[in-house]
């Protein structure tokens, strides 16, 4: 007797890992956002340091920066989550699709900022960047983009 395999497609399995794994990286960061927002600068010894290697130049990482950022983090992380798993859905579709545009635009200003440089970002931006927020962006974006679809 044959067994019939009913599973999902790979490229849908796929995708909704992606889903998934876009909505788990956006609730870490919005964890590391409110976890900022204390007042804490890990991986940094203080705020300076810490902006300079995130986000090149110096701002400020106060709660009233922070925290609308990690609520925005949050809500996204739901609705790219909702979207895995076939829920939510225009809404969560669009949200997807923000996200992915999001993510894919900070990986085409990363890719610029690899090719022109960056002055006064200190040593650890460039290659953060260049390493670490650039890949991920292109990668997560994409992920993003297949979900939203």
């Amino acid at each position: 007797m044959a067994v019939i395999d009913i599973q999902r497609p790979r490229t849908a399995t796929a995708t909704v890992n992606g889903a998934r794994a876009v909505s788990a990286l956006l609730a870490v960061l919005a964890l590391v956002h409110v976890y900022w927002a204390t007042g804490l600068t890990w991986p940094a010894s203080d705020e300076r340091g810490l902006s300079l290697a995130v986000l090149g130049s110096a701002v400020s990482f106060g709660p009233q920066v922070v925290l609308p950022l990690a609520a925005l983090e949050g809500l996204a992380a739901l609705a790219v989550f909702a979207r895995a798993r076939r829920r939510g859905g225009r809404t969560a579709r669009l949200v997807t699709a923000a996200v992915a545009a999001g993510m894919l635009l900070r990986a085409a200003i990363g890719l610029v900022w690899i090719v022109i440089g960056r002055d006064g970002s200190g040593a650890a931006f460039p290659w953060l960047n260049a390493l670490l927020y650039t890949p991920l962006c292109l990668v997560f974006g994409w992920a993003a983009l297949r979900a939203a679809r």
